[in-house]
């Protein structure tokens, strides 16, 4: 079984979907950025700054290697 909170591979997607669902378009993308905020501050408490650091960096690597592939 998946879903939100059962910690299956689809539970944190399906949470982030409903959550988006609920809100008016012109506000998902600032939910987005707060929940990227929030997450990362998490990892802090609960890995530590290396570890967080090293998934933002991530995140932010892909966003440029997306960028990167539709400038083409």
């Amino acid at each position: 079984m998946s879903g939100p909170g059962t910690g299956g591979p689809d539970g944190a997607a399906a949470l982030v979907a409903g959550a988006l669902s609920r809100r008016k378009p012109g506000e998902r993308a600032r939910f987005l950025r707060e929940l990227l905020a929030h997450a990362a501050a998490g990892i802090v408490v609960i890995e530590g700054e290396a570890e967080a650091s090293e998934a933002v960096y991530r995140l932010a690597d892909a966003v440029v290697a997306r960028a990167g592939r539709e400038a083409r």
